[in-house]
């Protein structure tokens, strides 16, 4: 099979100097939730933060990524499992280059984060959950998905007629039904400060 002429090769420059250079530690905060739970609006204010602070960062957004690395993918569960895949090794690659990378995916399967978690190394994939009620995600419904959902328009929708498995131990747990958005980055910056993957640029 050709995937026996396939060989790895070690880059000149490493991981760690790439981090050292950037001043920053790199990892993965990933967010996730229901549509409507706040994933894209919290994912770039910290990433609009951390930019106005000098750090290197990049953001994968779902809809984004759907038009383009993904487009192929439907919605069934199989797809799913491999959009999460894919991006998960997306966000690899820019750890790898020392960037501290943001995804915001639905990615309602606790074995798909799971998945993505171990291409990490300990303390560098961050879980974030967006713990917003579904009843305030349905009643912002930017998209207009969930009334489509709920005509029966749209199949197979995360929270209405496919399951979201809860996150059973997040690295951060943000509800956008009570906290702001500055509030939100606040804890999420703090965390990073906490953790050292960050440090405080006076």
């Amino acid at each position: 099979m050709a995937e026996t002429n396939i060989v790895w090769h070690d880059h000149k420059v490493s991981r760690a100097e790439r981090s050292v250079n950037k001043d920053q530690k790199p990892c993965l905060l990933w967010f996730t939730g229901l549509s409507g739970s706040g994933k894209s609006t919290i994912a770039n204010a910290l990433d609009v933060a951390l930019h106005e602070r000098g750090y290197h960062t990049f953001l994968l957004d779902g809809d984004n990524v759907r038009h383009g690395l993904c487009k192929d993918l439907g919605f069934s569960d199989a797809d799913r499992e491999e959009n999460i895949r894919r991006v998960g090794e997306v966000c690899k690659l820019f750890a790898d280059a020392g960037i501290i990378v943001m995804s915001a995916f639905i990615s309602p399967f606790t074995s798909d984060r799971r998945m993505v978690r171990k291409l990490f190394p300990a303390g560098e994939f961050i879980e974030v959950f967006m713990d917003t009620p579904l009843e305030t995600c349905e009643s912002r419904d930017p998209k207009g998905l969930y009334q489509k959902a709920r005509s029966g328009e749209i199949k197979h929708f995360t929270g209405i007629d496919s399951p979201y498995e809860v996150p059973s131990h997040p690295e951060l747990r943000l509800d956008t039904s009570t906290m702001t958005v500055d509030e939100c980055v606040d804890s999420l910056i703090g965390y990073l400060l906490d953790r050292g993957l960050i440090s405080r640029k006076d």
